[in-house]
């Protein structure tokens, strides 16, 4: 699916194509509806930079203990811890 913003809105909204994109994004994240790596993907930049991004905004990153046994079960099956 493709969502089409108006150059309306856009103008509005006072900021440029690709600041609009991040600010959504960014909300979409905060909201806890995508992942940090959908997010750096929609973005098109690396992770590490999302997350000093959203650092940088005072965003926590959403991990909660599922996730880190779910990281450590997939660390040990290759053999890393």
């Amino acid at each position: 699916m493709s969502l089409v913003i108006s150059d309306e809105i856009v103008k509005a909204s006072g900021l440029s194509e690709e600041e609009l994109l991040l600010e959504l994004v960014l909300l979409l994240f905060q909201q806890d509806k995508i992942s940090l790596g959908k997010a750096a993907e929609l973005l098109e930049m690396p992770q590490i930079r999302f997350q000093r991004l959203i650092a940088d905004r005072g965003i926590c990153v959403h991990y909660d203990v599922a996730e880190l046994q779910e990281d450590i079960q997939h660390l040990t099956a290759k053999g890393l811890l």
